[in-house]
């Protein structure tokens, strides 16, 4: 895997040296503030570990007004160039976004490759991506990104193509045709995720008639999500100390107390500042939260920053409409955004002082589950809140089941929790405690088949 630079024909691949600089700004309304220096760059060392970056040393800079040539001040720059000769750094990352004119005078000054936190993460994407539809989406950002930096990334833009003949004329200029090339891509990729997004409806809509109920876990990355998805399911969903160990959503079936079946969906994990271009390419992965039935909001509370990146992924399921402003403005007649409960991590690295505090947060909230994912702890209590979300507001119905339609009778085992069955001439006399959702679908199922109920 190799960094995209098309400045020249070197690449910069696994194992290349690299620094790590931040500009530490001091907007309110500046994501950044919500954890300190030290903890952002540790985050860019992890990012940068994820693709085999080795990076020599990190260093933030206190930046009053973000400079629009390049975004550090005079000085700073010159400290940046030093610090990258010293450590015979290739790459400098820049934990904040760039603009191209930003990008392209920070290696003027400093003669190294530079590279933003977006186009890092970027290449996280698209090195981690095993399916088709996962390529697509991360080409697709890639795309978006890399349009606007035609003007630094290449290098023949001053080339133009000839007319035929006489009458031909000097022809469109190379950046206009590599433009035209892109967007042109860029329509063919649409079009393809169109389709995955028709079809991933399709699959949507089945499960819906299934019909199972299905849980989402979200949370930061390398919150211990596909850990706890593994436990949950018995998965070997690959799950290491890594930032976006996993990128494309998997699902499974598991069982639940008073619920026997419903599907866990592991989604990808967030991250502070993810890039536009990435929640537009994946909106269609990501909208597969929407139609969950609970989301499950994994936490590592063990990490310093666990409020700093709670409050990232409830900005990205804000944009996706799911918390925040954007699911109190719902429109009418639009479905409510699914519940949320936490669950908070990596209880197993916490000391007896820290895990004795969280065990008092958590008791002042009926949201909370406290675990390990790791360890097993916590998991029954775990699935007892789910199930409990699940069938909270359930009613008992009294219904009427032909003895020859037993399909009926299982799909309400199935479904919901049978109190009492007696078999009274040629029915079945059932008892059946059911949420609104499973009685609406019953309702659907019995109207269909001509089967009668005493609701």
């Amino acid at each position: 895997m190799a960094i995209f630079n098309r400045d020249s024909d070197d690449e910069v691949a696994r194992g290349a040296r690299a620094i790590v600089v931040h500009a530490e700004t001091h907007n309110a309304a500046n994501a950044h503030d919500r954890r300190d220096s030290d903890a952002r760059l540790e985050e860019a060392r992890g990012l940068a570990l994820a693709i085999g970056i080795d990076v020599r040393a990190a260093q933030a800079f206190r930046v009053r007004d973000r400079k629009p040539a390049t975004l550090f001040g005079s000085g700073q720059v010159d400290q940046i160039a030093t610090l990258a000769r010293q450590e015979e750094a290739e790459l400098i990352i820049v934990d904040n976004s760039l603009s191209p004119v930003q990008q392209s005078n920070l290696e003027k000054a400093t003669e190294a490759k530079v590279i933003d936190r977006t186009g890092l993460i970027l290449e996280i994407f698209g090195e981690r991506a095993a399916t088709n539809e996962g390529r697509l989406q991360v080409e697709l950002a890639h795309l978006d990104y890399q349009a606007g930096r035609l003007v630094r990334s290449w290098t023949h833009l001053e080339r133009q193509r000839g007319g035929f003949g006489f009458l031909g004329g000097p022809g469109e200029t190379q950046i206009e045709a590599d433009r035209r090339m892109i967007r042109d891509r860029m329509a063919k990729i649409r079009r393809e995720l169109d389709q995955v997004t028709r079809t991933r409806g399709l699959h949507r809509a089945r499960r819906q008639r299934a019909p199972w109920p299905v849980i989402a876990l979200v949370g930061y990355t390398n919150a211990g999500k596909s850990t706890l998805f593994n436990r949950l399911t018995g998965a070997d969903v690959m799950a290491e100390d890594l930032l976006f160990a996993t990128l494309d959503p998997t699902m499974r079936q598991i069982a639940l107390p008073g619920l026997d079946k419903a599907i866990l969906s592991d989604t990808v994990g967030f991250v502070s500042d993810l890039p536009t271009q990435l929640i537009a390419a994946f909106r269609a992965t990501l909208e597969e939260v929407l139609s969950a039935d609970l989301i499950v909001h994994v936490r590592d509370i063990a990490h310093p920053d666990t409020e700093a990146q709670r409050n990232d992924v409830l900005d990205v399921l804000g944009e996706l409409g799911v918390a925040g402003e954007a699911a109190l403005d719902r429109g009418e007649g639009e479905p409510e955004p699914p519940p949320i409960i936490e669950a908070w991590n990596k209880l197993d690295l916490l000391d007896a002082d820290a895990a004795a505090l969280v065990h008092e947060q958590a008791a002042r909230r009926e949201d909370v589950v406290i675990l390990s994912a790791l360890t097993g702890e916590g998991i029954d209590l775990l699935q007892r809140t789910i199930s409990d979300r699940m069938t909270r507001g359930a009613k008992v119905y009294g219904l009427r089941i032909p003895v020859s339609d037993g399909a009926t009778l299982a799909w309400l085992h199935e479904h919901g929790e049978v109190l009492f069955n007696s078999i009274e001439g040629e029915e079945n006399r059932v008892e059946v405690r059911l949420s609104d959702a499973a009685f609406a679908r019953y309702s659907k199922r019995s109207r269909d088949q001509g089967v009668s109920d005493d609701a």
